[in-house]
């Protein structure tokens, strides 16, 4: 399990307090106004931002102190980051090794990585030869070939029409269940809440609350959440 014990993060003069677990394999959303240190959040998970104040920990472990590329997260932007320059087999290919030294069996890695998210044959195109939902199923082959076993998603589909957000919002909670992987995705929309997550992280007013029903907690917002979806 995921665990965040009486933590505190200081992003520049933002402070953001967080004291919650999340049960391994757990789908959740983490929702709130904007500013209110969802993004924060997510990446004091991901080592991108220190704790000034208490412990991450996940499954016992304690990963406070650990760099992003030894904890056990895959994170996936608002933006898909991929490189222009390289096809989109390489792009995952970072996914494995930043130096593109790949074996064989990273190859084949790869390969079985853009099948699942529908790139099969697309391996040689570069990102400017795809649409915006390809663009999308690319990054999150990268983010799948690591195997990691929280996933961190910071609205990586705002920019995707509805059906298409859907669809790429199915797939990624069809992975989550394959793997067995923890997630945790940002959204401002409560329908894709309502849609992936089971739970929900309410954030607002520097703290991050603890997990609880994804409905119970749409159904019946606190203020400042209700305040915000008007």
């Amino acid at each position: 399990m995921l665990k965040l014990e009486d933590c505190v993060v200081q992003n520049g003069a933002f402070t953001l307090s967080a004291d919650f677990t999340v049960e391994q394999g757990a789908r959740v959303a983490v929702i709130g106004p904007s500013g209110a240190g969802k993004s924060t959040l997510l990446e004091a998970i991901a080592g991108f931002l220190q704790v000034t104040q208490g412990r991450i920990l996940w499954s016992g472990q304690d990963i406070t102190a650990q760099p992003p590329g030894q904890r056990p997260v895959a994170m996936l932007f608002q933006e898909d980051n991929l490189f222009a320059h390289l096809t989109v087999a390489q792009n995952v290919g970072l996914g494995l090794r930043p130096d593109l030294k790949l074996t064989v069996s990273d190859k084949e890695t790869v390969e079985q990585a853009l099948d699942r998210v529908g790139l099969g044959g697309l391996e040689a195109r570069k990102p400017g030869d795809l649409s915006g939902g390809q663009r999308s199923r690319a990054a999150l082959a990268r983010v799948l070939v690591q195997r990691r076993d929280l996933l961190l998603l910071d609205e990586p589909f705002a920019a995707l029409g509805p059906a298409l957000r859907a669809e790429m919002l199915d797939l990624v909670r069809d992975l989550a269940q394959e793997t067995g992987a923890t997630l945790l995705m940002v959204s401002h929309q409560p329908e894709d809440a309502r849609r992936i997550a089971g739970q929900a992280i309410f954030v607002a007013e520097g703290k991050a609350h603890a997990p609880q029903p994804t409905d119970r907690l749409l159904d019946d917002p606190p203020e400042a959440l209700r305040a915000y979806l008007g």
